[in-house]
């Protein structure tokens, strides 16, 4: 529908210029609030997000999860001077910018794991921070400060960040992009460089680059030294993988054969009939009901109020849907994580929904939307109620820290050192642990073996890893929650692994761990 017939009683219905932003800026806030020049109360809300942040990063001091931690022991090997080595049991994809991330946190020695989560943290704000300027810059101040404390509440994507997961910075980089294209469309070259570094994380963003470019290119009339060069910058992200591939493992398709290869083995991949179902349960773990039903209603009402300002989020957002949609289709991984920037983006619409009628003047169809806001987040908090404990999260952040704590006071105890002495060899129950003991132990994947791995071979008919074991080795099983945790959580893995065979000694126990030697 032409947006000269878009609802309320604006005097023009098409108007899509800064005076939107000024109209919504200032309504219905008190007055003291209202007084401060709008840069300093946006300074202030990020200032105070920032040392709440950093309050929480001290007092629960987490460790990074397992693609992070490989990250930092492949940045580790490169700052030392050796090529990662990319071919271990299940491991996860290597993504370029974390490795090159990972090796700088690395120089810090012990440190290195706190660091890896610290850029988390200052990730998420930089996401807050993105999410309101997008929600500004396309639909007004209300909306922004509505959408920025939308994405703080989702409390899926905080547990990523306590946990350092690199989606965070992957869909803070992919929202600041589409900030700098609403600031100024057609930018080009910044929005280019924000999506080469998304890219560097997930190639996800290599087709947004590409369509990007495609967007910025035509049909405008560009010089051609100047289209050629930004079409390097849309590919680079792409070639410096292929790059990164081909330099660490000899195949420059490594990573797509391996992540395909692991995400059969995990049952991780199941066809396009499986993404397109899982496309609203995902949505709704991550975002949860209230928020995907806002969206929902947001878009459509933006659409139909003010289409050339939701063009640019609406069109990034089911960009990546599609893209989410044709990774599960080629074979890649089919898991939530995937749909966080989608997600992301989501949290605008909602914020729309609720805030959008700061874009009118006050009528009757104002008032109603206020009421219809008003039910959508009464049902929000009735949600939040049945559904969340606020003691889940600071549980949460207490176990990735005693786990780790735990598992380097084991391995690092007396009788697990003498141990050590005499046989370096060292088993876990699956891959879960392998990048967290190299780190304590300062090993290589040689001496650290996963349980799980000897029984598949052995299952397969090859017997090496099961007689190194049984030669003499250490063994390491998880107890308590660690094991739902650490031991027992993909597919392929076992309740036998985690029973100690005959001639195994206890050495060491603890609340999350018990260690074994046959030597």
């Amino acid at each position: 529908m032409p947006e000269a017939s878009a609802p309320g009683p604006l005097p023009q219905r098409a108007m899509q210029s800064a005076t939107i932003t000024e109209t919504a800026s200032g309504l219905e806030l008190p007055a003291r609030v209202r007084a401060l020049p709008a840069g300093l109360l946006r300074a202030l809300a990020l200032g105070a997000l920032a040392l709440i942040a950093l309050a929480a990063y001290l007092l629960f001091p987490t460790f990074p999860t397992y693609d992070s931690f490989y990250a930092l022991l492949w940045g580790k090997a490169l700052i030392a001077g050796h090529l990662p080595d990319l071919h271990v049991y299940r491991a996860p994809t290597e993504h370029p910018l974390a490795i090159i991330f990972g090796a700088l946190c690395s120089l810090f020695g012990s440190a290195a794991p706190r660091l890896m989560i610290l850029g988390s943290f200052v990730s998420f704000l930089a996401l807050i921070a993105g999410i309101f300027r997008v929600a500004r810059l396309a639909f007004g101040e209300v909306v922004a400060w509505i959408a920025a404390a939308l994405m703080l509440s989702r409390f899926y994507d905080v547990n990523l960040m306590i946990q350092g997961y690199l989606d965070i910075s992957y869909i803070a980089l992919i929202v600041w992009a589409i900030a700098l294209e609403l600031q100024r469309p057609r930018r080009g070259g910044a929005v280019l460089l924000a999506l080469l570094a998304a890219g560097l994380l997930r190639p996800d963003a290599w087709v947004l680059s590409g369509c990007y470019w495609l967007w910025w290119a035509w049909p405008r009339r560009h010089e051609r030294a100047r289209v050629a060069r930004y079409a390097l910058l849309a590919a680079s992200a792409a070639l410096i993988w292929v790059a990164f591939d081909w330099v660490l493992t000899g195949d420059p398709l490594h990573s797509f054969k391996a992540t395909t290869a692991l995400a059969g083995e995990l049952e991780r991949s199941h066809g396009i009939s499986a993404v397109l179902s899982s496309l609203y349960p995902f949505a709704v773990r991550i975002d949860k009901a209230p928020v995907v039903l806002g969206a929902l209603l947001g878009a459509g009402a933006a659409i139909y109020i003010a289409p050339r300002r939701a063009a640019i989020p609406l069109a990034a957002l089911v960009l990546q849907v599609a893209v989410f949609i044709a990774e599960g289709a080629v074979g890649a991984s089919v898991i939530n994580r995937y749909l966080l920037s989608a997600c992301a983006l989501a949290v605008v619409f909602c914020a729309f929904a609720l805030g959008g009628w700061s874009l009118l003047e006050r009528s009757l169809r104002r008032t109603l939307w206020m009421a219809a806001a008003a039910a959508l987040l009464a049902y929000g908090a009735l949600n939040v109620l049945e559904t969340f404990h606020i003691s889940e999260l600071p549980r949460t952040m207490a176990y990735h820290e005693d786990f780790h704590v735990d598992l380097a006071r084991a391995l690092q105890s007396a009788p697990v050192r003498g141990a050590l002495a005499r046989c370096p060899l060292v088993s876990l129950p699956d891959n879960k642990l392998i990048p967290d003991a190299r780190f304590i132990l300062g090993a290589g994947h040689a001496r650290i073996l996963a349980r799980s791995q000897a029984s598949d071979q052995a299952a397969a008919g090859s017997f090496g890893l099961e007689r190194a074991l049984a030669r003499g080795s250490v063994a390491v099983y998880p107890l308590g929650a660690a094991v739902f945790f650490e031991a027992l959580v993909d597919p392929g893995d076992r309740a036998l692994d985690q029973v100690p065979p005959e001639g195994f000694r206890l050495l060491y126990s603890s609340q999350f761990y018990a260690v074994y030697a046959n030597c």
